[in-house]
């Protein structure tokens, strides 16, 4: 009997890491199976060449996306076509809904079974999406304990396989390492930074971090700011970094990245997009605060659609406010540079958010006590045996 191809698409880097450990959790219950589909350097390492540079798919933002509508459209048309050809035997669409869903609903017409990971945040904004929804996909695989049930009150089968960032190592660094790596005194405070992953993130959000940093650093001497990046927006990161008063060190290894949260762990702090960033820092254990902004006709847009108090992940979880959160107008340099002058200052504060990270940690295991990978392996394998 031939193995099964899945085809898998996904849009950004967190999905390209999602998918990669998809695909090695589906060979270790069948070593033959094939995948095809679309992602970037980490479904690459699986075996996986993309069907066009997944980077095409990387935007975010209603003003955003509009200039490469015609692109993405003919994108559409490609892996439609390349779906059609192939006939997987199941489609796994990973997170970026704006393309993914679109994708789901050219090829149901094919009758293969369609899986989407990384629940919609329908519980956020835009609750009416759910039947169109419904109408596209076959199953739902969730990040988080809650999503299920709204899911299955619509429906749509869906499964809670946990968080992906408890595999993710980012707990399992090694701070001395890191130091000795970049010659940096012990005790001296390492500032996480993270803009983002996707380049219009990384231009929007750069310009602020720098100027937080230019007020920050003459008050914490010896600070050192370390961006971990993505290669989507390596360049993109290096060239909007050049200017800053600190020379950051950025950072693509993964190992290496891992190892930078622990120097942060241990003295530090963390400047974070909202978004999965802010439950890495969470599982590191390193005190952060979030923020974020969008061109000002989306946020006004979105401001009129969301549904829930707050962005960060952790503080939803919590359902309280574990981490400040600046956002729009509020994130300013200089409230900025005040939060995280408190976070490096005062240990109280910091002590306070570790607290209620452990709280939120204990929520993001799914009951089976699998990884995050396997439970969703065994999801995907369980609705290809049904539409078998």
């Amino acid at each position: 009997m031939t193995a099964p191809l899945i085809y898998i698409v996904a849009g950004e880097a967190s999905g390209d890491v999602l998918g990669a450990r998809l695909v090695a959790a589906l060979r270790a219950h069948d070593p033959a199976i094939q995948v095809a589909g679309i992602g970037g350097d980490r479904l690459a390492e699986q075996g996986m060449p993309s069907l066009f540079p997944m980077r095409e798919l990387s935007l975010m933002g209603l003003i955003e996306v509009l200039p490469n509508i015609r692109r993405l459209a003919r994108r559409l048309n490609e892996t439609t076509a390349d779906i059609t050809a192939r006939r997987p035997a199941a489609i796994v669409t990973i997170d970026s809904p704006g393309f993914t869903l679109r994708l789901a609903e050219r090829v149901r017409p094919l009758g293969i079974p369609i899986i989407h990971y990384v629940a919609p945040q329908i519980w956020a904004w835009r609750p009416g999406r759910i039947a169109k929804i419904k109408a596209r996909v076959d199953r739902i695989l969730c990040l988080l304990p809650f999503e299920p049930v709204i899911f299955e009150a619509a429906g749509i089968q869906a499964d809670f396989v946990g968080h992906p960032v408890l595999e993710s190592g980012v707990d399992a660094g090694n701070a001395a390492r890191f130091r000795a790596a970049h010659a940096i005194p012990p005790g001296a405070p390492v500032l996480i930074v993270m803009p983002g992953s996707r380049r219009m993130e990384v231009t929007r959000l750069l310009p602020i971090f720098g100027a937080a940093l230019r007020l920050l650093a003459p008050r914490h001497p010896g600070l050192v700011p370390v961006l971990p990046v993505s290669a989507v927006v390596a360049d993109a990161v290096r060239a909007g970094t050049a200017g800053w008063p600190v020379r950051p060190i950025l950072v693509t290894d993964l190992a290496e990245k891992h190892d930078a949260f622990a120097a942060a762990a241990e003295s530090g702090a963390g400047l974070i997009k909202s978004g999965t960033s802010s439950v890495e820092m969470a599982v590191a254990g390193i005190p952060h605060l979030v923020a974020y902004r969008v061109n000002p006709i989306t946020a006004a847009i979105v401001r009129r659609l969301v549904r829930v108090p707050f962005a960060s992940l952790v503080n939803l979880l919590a359902e309280r406010q574990v981490v400040p959160e600046y956002l729009q107008e509020a994130a300013t340099p200089e409230a900025l540079a005040a939060g995280l002058d408190g976070l490096l200052a005062d240990g109280a504060a910091a002590a306070a958010q570790r607290s209620g990270f452990a709280e939120v940690l204990a929520k993001l295991r799914a009951d089976t006590g699998s990884l995050p990978s396997a439970a969703a392996a065994d999801a995907v394998l369980r609705q290809v045996k049904l539409s078998g």
